[in-house]
């Protein structure tokens, strides 16, 4: 008998691998430096909402999802009528697929690029292409020479992940004006909070000034909610009226709804989470620097840390598990040699640059 088959291009998705939570390690209480998680945790605020939520869990949350629209919209300066959100913003990426390509198409990634581009569009149906990078950073002309007739998405992250890198605003404006008007550019921020580049625009005024530029954002890095899984999405009414046709009905439950509003107006512990990355990630950028392991420039709250080759940085990760330590092997992202560690808070952060510090001093 024949066994049920699926689609074509499901079988050739390798499936998504989360960074390691530290389970087996034999330390006592590892830290999680392998999903770039924030260390400080959601705003207080939002902890208070989610259990304030818990008393009415037998009622469906609003599929329209209208508090968290406007509370996003106060903030960013924005139209709440042009904002989608979704169960993280993996699920609007995922729409994005789902609605703009399908057999036939072509979507257009880099090659450091986050691995869920390359499987949404194969659950869909399309194909992935990979464009080459510069240094670890996005190559306009790699994309836009690889545009054809049959390519409708177009993905990148800006800073990129895992790399940490950033492009110029004038980069992005030029492949946004380049590209035909039947492919859609997806911008995604999932670290935009993080970036204090002067003149740095996640995608709102791209947004604003074209009607095939989608932005997508996330509750899961800056603002501490993971585990909630909440994202939202930002584009013209077209593509959000699009969106909203293939999305469930209540497809973002309502403790994350609630949490997600408190977090996106605590303006003040946001920006308080954001100070302290920056002062830990340029620390650690500094100390591993001294001790011969260079990085570049980053926007997250990340390094992408570079060894000398795949089996110095596979002895490094040993030494970290070995503290307790756990950060991500990335070589599946055809970064061989590296290391992506999460910045994490600051007992954390010294205990990698003493461990890896020692580590280079050993070699």
């Amino acid at each position: 008998m024949t066994a049920p088959q699926p689609q074509p291009g499901i079988l050739d998705v390798t499936p998504y691998v989360g960074g390691d939570g530290g389970h087996g390690t034999g330390a006592n209480r590892p830290i999680k430096l392998s999903s770039n998680e924030n260390p400080l945790g959601p705003s207080p605020n939002a902890v208070e909402a989610y259990k304030e939520v818990a008393g009415d869990l037998a009622t469906y949350p609003d599929g329209g999802q209208t508090a968290l629209r406007r509370a996003i919209a106060d903030i960013y300066k924005l139209d709440a009528d042009r904002i989608v959100c979704g169960a993280g913003s993996d699920e609007i990426l995922s729409l994005i697929c789902q609605a703009y390509a399908g057999p036939g198409t072509e979507l257009i990634h880099t090659e450091h690029g986050f691995a869920m581009y390359s499987i949404y569009g194969r659950i869909a149906g399309a194909t992935p292409v990979v464009v080459p990078e510069d240094e670890r950073k996005t190559d306009i002309d790699a994309i836009l020479g690889a545009v054809t007739e049959r390519t409708r998405l177009v993905f990148l992250a800006n800073p990129n992940n895992p790399t940490g890198t950033l492009i110029a605003q004038s980069e992005i404006d030029r492949l946004a004006r380049s590209l035909p008007p039947h492919v859609v550019l997806v911008l995604d921020g999932a670290y935009a909070e993080f970036v204090r580049e002067p003149g740095y625009d996640p995608g709102i005024a791209l947004v604003d000034g074209a009607r095939n530029v989608i932005m997508t954002r996330t509750f899961s890095k800056v603002y501490g909610l993971g585990s909630l899984r909440v994202g939202w999405g930002y584009a013209s009414a077209e593509i959000i009226d699009v969106l909203n046709r293939v999305r469930g009905p209540f497809n973002v439950a309502s403790p994350a709804l609630a949490a997600a509003e408190a977090a996106v107006r605590d303006v003040e512990y946001t920006e308080h989470c954001v100070i302290q990355n920056e002062i830990w990630r340029e620390w650690l950028a500094r100390e591993l620097s001294r001790a011969g392991l260079p990085s570049d420039p980053a926007h997250g709250n990340f390094l992408c840390v570079r060894f000398a080759d795949q089996a110095t940085a596979n002895a490094a990760d040993m030494a970290l598990k070995a503290k307790g330590l756990i950060v991500r092997d990335v070589s599946g992202y055809n970064l061989p040699g590296c290391l992506r560690i999460t910045i994490g808070d600051e007992s954390a952060t010294r205990a990698v640059a003493r461990t890896l510090t020692q580590f280079m001093a050993e070699r």
